[in-house]
């Protein structure tokens, strides 16, 4: 079996005093791609502030290419390799798309930019436009390339398709599996769109109210009516 590039055990974590995640544990190989399911509420947007560390942890433990990050900060873990696209995008709307994607290079040459204007050949067309005058599709394409300008060697996507119109969706998804093909970042990919989950995925994780209640690939979910209807709102898929 591939060695693990980002190992999560016994992970429990919240706000506050309030438990959302518990006992959460799961492996993903170096290139792997997982697919993380469940109904709205369920833990999986606080999953992905967990692995950046800004939730707060009862117990358990993250690790990335087997050193421990447990006990880094947000930013010290984004320099270890971890890089997260918000629900949210957070994107600096006063900031043209170039000045958005200088802020994500960290210390790279500025001719790197290049490589976001390649994957989302739209951000080009609009590199002088303020992040406020793209489009709900095109701030999230700038959300992605800033994030991926850091080279993460795991990328973990929070709903990038969420309200998107599905030309834009197929944009993103094509430029997820171009960046999952190379084989230099794992992926770790929340989405409602179960179709889009699983024919990206290679491993599918679904949570329900903050623990993982069932674990496979997408295949053998697929032929799981039961634990779909009960799990993610959908009666099977044909």
């Amino acid at each position: 079996m591939p060695a693990a590039r980002l190992e999560v055990a016994g992970l429990s974590a919240g706000y506050g005093q309030t438990h959302v995640l518990e006992d959460v544990s799961f492996a993903v190989p170096a290139g792997g791609r997982l697919s993380i399911l469940g109904r709205n509420g369920m833990g999986k947007t606080t999953l992905m502030a967990s692995l950046m560390g800004l939730t707060r942890r009862y117990a358990g433990s993250v690790s990335l290419d087997g050193s421990d990050v447990t006990a880094l900060g947000t930013a010290a873990r984004a320099r270890a390799g971890l890089g997260l696209v918000p629900q949210t995008r957070e994107i600096f709307k006063g900031l043209t798309v170039e000045e958005n994607l200088f802020a994500g290079l960290k210390g790279r040459p500025r001719q790197a930019i290049a490589e976001a204007y390649e994957l989302f050949p739209r951000l080009a067309e609009r590199r002088r436009n303020l992040g406020s005058q793209l489009s709900g599709g095109e701030q999230q394409m700038l959300a992605t390339a800033r994030t991926i300008l850091g080279q993460p060697s795991v990328l973990l996507l929070d709903e990038p398709l969420e309200g998107l119109a599905p030309v834009i969706c197929d944009m993103l998804m094509e430029a997820f599996t171009r960046l999952a093909g190379s084989g230099a970042m794992t992926i770790l990919f929340v989405e409602q769109r179960l179709e889009s989950a699983l024919g990206f995925a290679e491993d599918v994780i679904i949570l329900e109210r903050g623990r993982i209640v069932w674990s496979g690939k997408p295949e053998a979910l697929r032929a799981e009516a039961a634990v779909l209807e009960r799990y993610v709102g959908v009666g099977g898929l044909h």
